[in-house]
């Protein structure tokens, strides 16, 4: 038997009530706003210190570094046949006096960059990295290091001192300690 009664949609009053998800809270128009608001303000501090790396990233860095050219003193306070140590540490050079004349030498080893140490009793130069071995003059003689050290332009200034640049350097394989100013000769 069918039913042939007709159905009827239910009314609002009679319709089952929609079950909800719980929420944290309810948000207001005010609270969204402030939020909203925050998120702004958060992005902006961002980008406004994005620029502002952005501009020193742009800005020269200044490294304040020894003067290239300086007056080493007299020649008369240099001992015949001794290696000078006074500017190794604070211009990275050591000046060598022999009966002729003088030249100057670069404190860097020429394997891989180390400072060597000067051995009086050895007379030579040693480099603590790799044990690197120099002459006197500079030759390398033992160890990794592929070349002698580098000179320096030395000549004597107007005053009469010694005058180290370390802006010329002089490297012996290339023939260049026979150069004007790789050696000073000077006899006293």
């Amino acid at each position: 038997m069918a039913d042939d009664t007709p159905k009827t949609e239910p009314t609002e009053a009679q319709a089952p009530a929609l079950k909800t998800a719980p929420l944290r809270g309810d948000i207001s128009r005010r609270s969204f706003f402030s939020t909203l608001g925050l998120g702004w303000i958060a992005f902006g501090g961002a980008a406004a210190a994005g620029t502002g790396a952005m501009v020193r990233f742009m800005m020269p860095t200044v490294l304040y570094e020894p003067p290239q050219e300086f007056k080493a003193g007299f020649p008369n306070e240099f001992a015949v046949g001794a290696v000078d140590e006074r500017f190794k540490a604070s211009y990275g050079c050591w000046i060598v006096r022999e009966p002729q004349g003088f030249y100057a030498l670069s404190t860097t080893c020429t394997h891989l960059g180390c400072t060597p140490n000067w051995l009086s009793a050895d007379e030579k130069f040693k480099c603590p990295c790799h044990g690197s071995g120099f002459l006197r003059t500079g030759i390398n003689i033992e160890g990794p290091a592929p070349r002698p050290l580098e000179r320096y332009k030395i000549t004597l200034a107007d005053d009469g001192q010694l005058l180290i640049d370390k802006n010329t350097k002089y490297q012996e394989e290339k023939g260049q300690w026979a150069l004007d100013g790789a050696y000073l000769p000077y006899v006293a």
